[in-house]
């Protein structure tokens, strides 16, 4: 399993984002708004992938993402996902029906996501709250 950490330096900045973090909820409450404003439409509320939308994509299904820790091995692959919906790897592709989020993302405070490995990144908040309400629609 991946550790999610989020670090931010100076005490009165710390302050702040604790004021702010109180007011705005947990990163799966926050992952879960920005799930509804930017991915319910294709994916469905349940993450199935039966949203209004859907029926527009070919298949009339966008990916059922529930089973993405299944089709792993049972463990959720965060930086994959992370990098799906930032369409960071993709950019080139055009095999990739889903818009690539990263700037819309990107557009807010960043955290320190540190995948498990050592190594420490600047991540948009709003991408890793996301991939965190993502994991918690796995079956």
């Amino acid at each position: 399993m991946q550790t999610w950490k989020h670090t931010v330096a100076g005490g009165g900045l710390m302050l702040g984002l604790v004021a702010c973090a109180q007011t705005i909820g947990t990163p799966v409450a926050q992952g879960k708004a920005t799930y509804d404003q930017y991915c319910a439409q294709c994916h469905g509320t349940s993450g199935m992938g039966d949203g209004p939308l859907a029926g527009s994509l070919p298949g009339g299904k966008a990916p059922d993402l529930t089973g993405i820790a299944a089709a792993n091995g049972g463990t959720f692959p965060e930086v994959a996902v992370m990098s799906q919906i930032d369409g960071y790897f993709r950019e080139g592709s055009h095999t990739s029906l889903m818009p690539e989020f990263g700037e819309i993302l990107a557009d807010g405070p960043t955290v320190i996501y540190e995948s498990g490995d050592g190594t420490e990144t600047p991540t948009p908040e709003l991408l890793v709250d996301l991939v965190a309400y993502l994991e918690t629609l796995q079956r």
